[in-house]
């Protein structure tokens, strides 16, 4: 994928932009893209089964073949998502989720759909800190409320 992903740049050398001397070379692409194309291959790839004569074959005959590029699978992957002892997974019943946010950690991903509980709790932290010569740190403590989700 890293070198699938490569590309030629180029950059001009020369008096006043004159281009008398184009030294070009490959540059990897940055991470993200990278990941995105793993992550869109993954999301494409092929479940697959070894016949009686120990050669792959595609589960599913609707399928097309996969190319040398595509991803193939033999076991689908766990359910993160429930408690499983098997796996050591223990799913996302009761963690704390994030409602706002659209990535991982966000209620609507990390839930898996099942929707999430919200609790208002109160929380002491340190405010209004003053610095007195020399040399300590005087603060005082602070409550607010604010608002906690779990998935259910």
């Amino acid at each position: 994928a890293v070198i699938h992903k490569t590309h030629v740049t180029c950059k001009c050398h020369g008096v006043s932009g004159s281009c008398s001397l184009i030294t070009c070379w490959q540059q990897l692409a940055s991470f993200r893209e990278i990941g995105d194309h793993l992550k869109d291959k993954y999301d494409g790839a092929t479940e697959v089964k070894i016949n009686r004569r120990g050669r792959l074959q595609i589960k599913n005959p609707r399928f097309t073949l996969p190319t040398s590029g595509d991803l193939v699978y033999l076991d689908q992957s766990p359910d993160y998502c429930v408690d499983d002892e098997l796996t050591g997974s223990f799913g996302t019943q009761s963690r704390l989720c994030n409602r706002t946010s659209p990535s991982t950690d966000g209620c609507n991903l990390l839930c898996c759909g099942r929707g999430y509980n919200t609790y208002k709790t109160l929380v002491k932290e340190r405010c209004k800190c003053k610095f007195h010569w020399c040399c300590y740190v005087e603060c005082k403590t602070c409550a607010k409320l604010i608002d906690l989700h779990t998935c259910k």
